[in-house]
């Protein structure tokens, strides 16, 4: 595990601990953050915290075909009221995201200055986000990077109403052309629709 400098660099992804820590400190430049996915690792940490950039093995990851969806959402997004839109608003997406209280989690991991870097990197037209809305509100939605390969990575996402970061989710991705959805790190949520485990290097190979 390296500590960073200035200089905008990481070690190779070989120094990573058995957690998948690979680095300490650096910014969250957007030059910064773009050599890491493009490299396989993220930025995740603690507010008031050392900056933790990550690379785990293996890699949690969802194929666009491999996508589960009950026949419940099935139903559900037939006949929901919901609308959803792409890049339409994404400050306000990744400021939900860092608001919602989630269970087990207190604060959030999406501090201010990770706010401001994924807004300037959506300005760049690197990030991208997926809105749900409800009778005009913002309900959920999710953003990500698009680093102009096969691979999105997903960042974070949120719901303010039943099901609604899933619509989200389960559009996006049968809307999509890319290969593999990057979702870093396992959840039952993600699992629950299709998403797996694979080798870190299988991940890299589609960098």
């Amino acid at each position: 595990m390296k500590f960073l400098s200035n200089k905008i660099e990481f070690p190779s992804i070989d120094e990573a601990t058995e957690e998948g820590l690979i680095a300490v400190g650096g910014d969250l430049s957007t030059d910064r953050i773009l050599l890491a996915y493009k490299r396989g690792i993220f930025p995740w940490f603690e507010d008031d915290k050392a900056i933790l950039w990550w690379s785990p093995d293996p890699r949690f990851v969802l194929y666009p075909e491999e996508l589960r969806v009950s026949k419940s959402m099935k139903q559900f997004l037939r006949n929901c009221s919901l609308t959803v839109t792409v890049n339409t608003a994404f400050p306000q997406v990744i400021e939900a995201c860092a608001s919602i209280k989630r269970n087990g989690q207190e604060g959030t991991w999406i501090t201010n200055n990770m706010n401001k870097a994924y807004i300037e990197l959506y300005e760049m037209g690197f990030a991208k986000s997926i809105e749900v809305w409800k009778n005009d509100e913002l309900v959920g939605g999710f953003y990500g990077l698009d680093l102009g390969n096969d691979v999105f990575c997903g960042e974070s996402m949120f719901s303010k109403v039943s099901n609604a970061s899933k619509a989200a989710f389960i559009t996006f991705v049968q809307n999509t052309n890319y290969k593999l959805i990057d979702c870093q790190v396992h959840t039952q949520h993600l699992e629950s629709l299709g998403g797996r485990s694979i080798p870190r290097d299988l991940y890299l190979s589609y960098l």
